[in-house]
């Protein structure tokens, strides 16, 4: 039951220290109560509205002050920001990024931070809406900058403040993790605000507007006239693709480790002539090998990402494969559409004839320039001990792994700190940040917190899953895992990394 909700007037936190007399000292490992949490909120600094709620602990979950608070660093700023402060402090923060269009201060995000004792921070990412893909507050200038860049810093620097006032001390470590739009947000702090983190765990990040065009591209592949695809059509083909090259790796398990590395082509399914039934139209393989090759502009640029093989089961999450032809995309081009007004103006879009100078519109828009996060120097942040972990499901079927193989060549190739203090791993067989028939349930957090203590990035994660006996290792790329040939499949001392294909 939650109690001692507690709503005052605060000064700028910014401006607040461990030199304050009226902050009670609390040394790390010295467990805090509801008094701690009810002081902070009644502490008379300034303007900053904040809110302070004594959670006890249920559920598996530790007690926390849980702090909430809107901050305006400009006018017209509105950045929604919970704190969620255990009694157990580790002495260390967590920033949590958000998905989609949105940010994200869910309990649900926390529990792992909180479980490990980190004073978690989080963030609405500056607007209010719950539409994951209804992104039309970007036409306010303001709301667009707090998502593209402003909200998590701001976020992070408040957070550290309130985490310094309630426990009466600095903290050790900042670490941030996020995924997805959470995973741009990572890149984004790493590259325009290097001291904001210690370290940053970014997964399959959605670092350009490439991941949305994309989304357009591959719903007009789907959409040509024969090339329609339904759910069992996509599952025959992801069978395929197995069945050719998953004994790549030393062992048959359903997973292609090195997706890109297999050369099965889906011609081996096009129907011979009177077959209609278990096989595909000419269009349709046709529509595959686009969709495996890619697409690119005239200047080399990506127009479209190459999907994997073997993922091919997952593809109706992003394109609605119900062999109508019709196939509408219910993430409107991952909410490209949505930034019509701020990309092309009063230009109309024939969104289903989207064209290569379209493409460049959106490449060359001050929105681009403001929310794309693929700047790979990270020297500031490297020269400062930054340590950057990147992850990447080889199953995705929205932002593709090329997208994130693409930006971790191009760090290695621009940042002479980069062999020790970034890492970059692909986990075969995993969707979009999680899900897929791979070892998806990885302790990213975990594996962070032994490279920060060992000065060495983890050669290797572990991967689980759920309700199975499934464990892999997934390889510090560029090498991939191959299974030994003797042993338990599910022990990863009997698999060794090599170089990847």
């Amino acid at each position: 039951m939650r109690a001692l909700a507690v709503t005052t007037s605060l000064a700028v936190l910014a401006a607040c220290t461990t030199a304050d007399t009226d902050v009670p000292e609390n040394p790390r490992g010295v467990a805090l109560s509801a008094n701690q949490c009810e002081f902070l909120a009644t502490e008379e600094a300034g303007d900053l509205a904040l809110s302070t709620i004594w959670v006890p602990g249920a559920e598996g979950l530790p007690s926390y002050c849980e702090v909430t608070a809107t901050l305006n660093p400009v006018e017209g700023s509105d950045i929604g920001v919970v704190y969620r402060l255990p009694e157990d402090w580790n002495g260390n923060v967590l920033g949590i990024g958000g998905g989609a269009w949105l940010g994200n201060t869910s309990l649900d995000a926390a529990r792992d931070g909180l479980l490990k004792g980190y004073a978690v921070m989080q963030t609405n990412g500056g607007h209010t809406s719950t539409n994951p893909w209804g992104n039309e507050w970007v036409i306010d200038p303001v709301q667009a900058a707090d998502f593209s860049y402003r909200a998590i810093h701001e976020m992070t620097r408040t957070g550290k403040n309130i985490a310094e006032r309630f426990y009466g001390r600095t903290h050790d470590t900042a670490v941030y993790s996020g995924c997805s739009t959470g995973g741009r947000m990572g890149l984004m702090e790493a590259q325009r605000y290097p001291a904001d983190y210690d370290a940053v765990i970014v997964g399959a990040p959605v670092y350009t507007l490439q991941v949305q065009t994309s989304a357009v591209f591959r719903n007009q592949t789907f959409a040509q006239p024969q090339a329609a695809f339904t759910m069992p059509e996509l599952q025959m083909v992801q069978d395929a693709a197995v069945a050719a090259c998953d004994a790549d790796d030393g062992l048959e398990d359903g997973l292609i480790n090195n997706p890109r590395a297999c050369s099965w082509q889906p011609r081996a399914l096009q129907c011979s002539p009177g077959e209609s039934e278990g096989c595909l139209s000419p269009q349709q393989v046709d529509a595959l090998n686009t969709l495996y090759n890619g697409r690119k502009a005239a200047d080399g640029s990506w127009m479209m990402h190459p999907m994997s093989r073997g993922g091919e089961a997952a593809w109706g999450f992003f394109n609605r494969a119900d062999g109508s032809g019709q196939n509408a995309d219910p993430t409107r081009g991952g909410g490209l559409m949505g930034l019509q007004p701020v990309i092309f103006g009063a230009n109309p879009v024939d969104w289903e004839n989207f064209s290569e100078a379209n493409y460049m519109t959106v490449r060359d828009s001050d929105f681009a320039e403001m929310y794309e996060a693929k700047n790979p120097d990270l020297s500031a942040f490297f020269e400062r001990g930054g340590k950057l972990m990147l992850w990447h499901g080889e199953n995705d079927a929205g932002p593709s792994p090329v997208l994130s193989n693409d930006y971790a060549r191009a760090v290695n190739a621009q940042n002479t700190e980069a062999p020790g203090q970034f890492s970059y791993y692909l986990v075969p067989g995993m969707g979009h940040c999680a899900g897929g028939p791979g070892a998806d349930r990885i302790d990213y957090l975990g594996a962070m917190e032994d490279w920060l203590e060992s000065g060495s990035a983890p050669d290797r994660l572990i991967g689980t899953k759920a309700d199975s006996d499934l464990v892999r290792p997934h390889c510090a790329w560029p090498d991939v895992a191959r299974y030994d040939g003797a042993g338990d499949a599910n022990d990863p001392s009997n698999w060794t990394c090599v170089p990847r294909s």
